[in-house]
């Protein structure tokens, strides 16, 4: 069925395919999941991964997709649709993609900083900056300690006050970053769809190619194997703590992108007819094969990174006789090869101290290798942002709250988004980021996720839902998607939810702060007013649920439902998701969607 609207779609199935890819292919497969797996136990880390993916991620993603592409609506209008009491599932995944974001492409704008730095020669962050000492220059003793990589990430890119409760002013290299990251999404995103799917081709694309290319240098480097070997290393007694098994499923929710709303948003502008459950299918499966494939290139680098750290060691305290620490023998102050191979780190750490070291020590053109990494980390940001704003934009202007064109839409959104972005551009800004990444996007997520699985399969109820996919793709859903939506998904997540709430309560909430007289990254408690911002943040994105659901349970407003009905009834199937353009206005009653003589627009609960 083609619904005569005026969204307009996607080019072809390509662009389609490639936005969703680049939109579950982020960061986190770069720089989260190689870390997750060398702790949680390496090779074994995999089988509770396997696992997740098929009775989580998976399912999940599949019923996104058909949600959006039946409705063909934002998250927004899908909510209302399914039932009104759930609008309020809508607006929160709108407010979390909202502010993810805003300090995603806070990220983009350290890549793009990092990037330029990378044209120079020598590279920025390959040596420590001197201080003249009775006629003769050494290192800064700070950087000494610090290291040269993480020295320059934290005082010179950053300019990192001690506390968030510093602000120290704006760093305005940093602002003028954030700027451009800005108006390069901007430019991609301002006709939605129709300008995204084309800058697709080369943002999905690109880090693959990148990828390919550094494992071709990787594994020719001294200590890949054995990077790639530590990594891997099956460690089985792991699989014994319910954390792995939590970080695992915590890790499959978050890296393909479920219950933000954007997939449900990129999948509405699709044919009615498309089959949804093959892409579904095809993308989960590349996403995680992504994040193997990385995770293998990452610790090839890595190890000869630890080889070349452990090799300088030794040479350094053999020849000269140089002097020990505290009596200590060579070995004891070098340790082992599997001791460095052990101090990776994630995040930003992973990214601009780690990894940038590993591309100092590589023999000659390191500033090539470092503009390829760099470029390869701002595409892979700028895909899963494209997917993240358009669980904005598309809302947003669906809901004709201004009768704006799209591009204006997608100006006024990017522009109030970096002005709230600057908070991030602070000497004290990377805390500040610490703070929304992990709060803005991790309880509430859980819940709308929850929510979804709930309001589809026992509220708008599960044979209709299968009936809407029938209608779409020809075929019900089988045994295994019944059974993963209706039982075994809710329950993981709620399990998720709770080991969530019980480990903030249970344990001081800490950000990493930078000490400059120990110089090191240290464990550093939330003042009181931190803890009301971490409230906020995660208010501000539940609160909706709850909200419209009082407001319309009891008759304090109004809204307007498509309905199914009209001139397309002769085709549209008994209980079908995918409405025409007619819109009935409906006041908030006990019973909102019709009388028994009305079924096909009765929401019942199952």
């Amino acid at each position: 069925m083609q619904v005569n609207d005026d969204r307009g779609g996607w080019g072809n199935k390509l662009e389609f395919i490639l936005a969703t890819v680049g939109y579950a292919v982020g960061l986190g497969n770069v720089w989260r999941f190689p870390y997750l797996c060398q702790k949680n136990g390496g090779g074994a880390f995999l089988i509770p991964y396997v696992l997740c993916l098929a009775l989580l991620g998976i399912p999940l993603f599949f019923m996104e997709l058909a949600i959006g592409q039946s409705v063909r609506q934002g998250s927004v209008g899908v909510w209302n649709y399914i039932h009104p009491y759930l609008g309020g599932v809508g607006i929160s995944s709108v407010i979390v993609c909202f502010l993810v974001a805003v300090y995603y492409n806070m990220i983009i704008a350290w890549c793009f900083y990092y990037l330029f730095a990378s044209w120079q020669s020598p590279l920025p962050y390959s040596y420590c900056p001197q201080v003249l000492t009775n006629s003769k220059y050494y290192d800064l003793p700070e950087c000494g300690l610090a290291g040269r990589t993480q020295y320059y990430w934290y005082q010179n890119a950053l300019k990192i006050a001690p506390t968030i409760d510093e602000s120290g002013g704006l760093v305005w290299p940093m602002c003028l970053s954030l700027l451009l990251a800005w108006i390069v999404v901007f430019l991609c995103m301002m006709k939605g769809v129709q300008s995204a799917g084309k800058a697709v081709y080369f943002t999905a694309t690109f880090p693959y190619l990148v990828l390919i290319i550094f494992f071709g240098r990787g594994v020719t480097l001294e200590g890949a194997g054995p990077g790639v070997a530590h990594m891997f290393k099956p460690q089985f007694e792991k699989l014994a703590d319910p954390r792995v098994w939590l970080e695992a499923a915590t890790q499959i929710f978050y890296s393909l992108g479920v219950a933000f709303g954007g997939l449900i948003a990129m999948s509405s502008y699709n044919p009615v007819h498309n089959n949804c459950l093959r892409d579904a299918v095809m993308v989960s499966l590349i996403n995680c094969g992504t994040s193997v494939f990385a995770s293998i290139v990452i610790f090839s680098i890595l190890g000869f990174k630890a080889h070349e750290t452990f090799t300088e060691c030794i040479e350094l305290y053999t020849k000269d006789n140089v002097t020990l620490p505290g009596n200590q023998t060579v070995g004891e102050a070098c340790k082992t090869l599997e001791y460095w191979l052990g101090q990776s780190a994630e995040g930003p750490g992973l990214t601009f101290i780690a990894f940038t070291e590993a591309i100092v020590k590589m023999p000659a053109l390191s500033p090539l290798w470092a503009t390829l990494f760099f470029c390869m980390l701002l595409t892979l940001g700028l895909g899963s942002m494209f997917g993240t704003l358009e669980g904005v934009i598309t809302p947003v202007y669906d809901a004709k709250l201004v009768s704006w064109r799209k591009e204006f839409v997608s100006g006024a959104i990017c522009l109030v988004s970096f002005l709230l972005g600057l908070l991030f551009c602070q000497n004290s800004g990377e805390y500040w980021l610490q703070m929304f990444d992990s709060f803005s996007g991790t309880l509430p997520l859980l819940v709308i996720g929850m929510l979804e699985m709930i309001g589809v399969c026992w509220v708008y109820g599960s044979k209709r839902f299968e009936d809407d996919i029938e209608y779409m793709i020809s075929k019900r859903p089988n045994w295994y998607f019944k059974i993963t939506w209706r039982y075994e998904a809710p329950v993981v997540v709620a399990g998720i939810v709770v080991a969530s709430l019980v480990g903030m309560i249970s344990k001081p909430i800490t950000y990493s702060a930078w000490s400059n007289s120990e110089s090191k990254v240290i464990d550093t408690e939330y003042p009181g007013w931190g803890l009301g911002c971490i409230a906020v943040i995660i208010a501000v994105s539940i609160l909706p649920i709850p909200l419209v659901f009082i407001l319309r349970r009891f008759g304090f407003t109004k809204y307007e439902r498509q309905t199914s009905k009209g001139a397309e009834e002769n085709i549209v199937p008994p209980g079908a998701m995918t409405p025409n353009l007619t819109r009935v206005p409906i006041t908030m009653t006990e019973e909102p969607m019709g009388g028994a003589e009305d079924d096909d627009d009765e929401m019942r609960i199952n």
